[in-house]
């Protein structure tokens, strides 16, 4: 299950989110959307099936790192709100 075009990869809205400056509170709540989380589904998918072109391997393994380093700014994140 692919799709023919992408113009975007998957881990753009990542960059984006980062390059425009962030809260704790954004980064905890950010979350890919649906055209991007269905643009990685594909690519898990195909990974499974072992169809992946080199250039989608590449594609999903950046977004594999950026997505570990969004959780560890998450996990961050909680400890800079204050709490009551």
């Amino acid at each position: 299950m692919t799709t023919s075009v992408n113009v975007t990869k998957v881990y753009d809205e990542i960059v984006d989110f980062i390059a425009t400056g962030t809260t704790p509170e954004s980064v905890i709540n950010f979350k890919l959307s649906d055209t991007a989380q269905d643009r990685l589904d594909d690519l898990v998918y195909d990974h499974k099936m072992g169809k992946l072109s080199d250039e989608e391997q590449k594609e999903l393994d950046n977004f594999l790192v950026l997505e570990h380093i969004m959780r560890l700014a998450k996990a961050r994140a909680y400890k800079l709100i204050p709490t009551e």
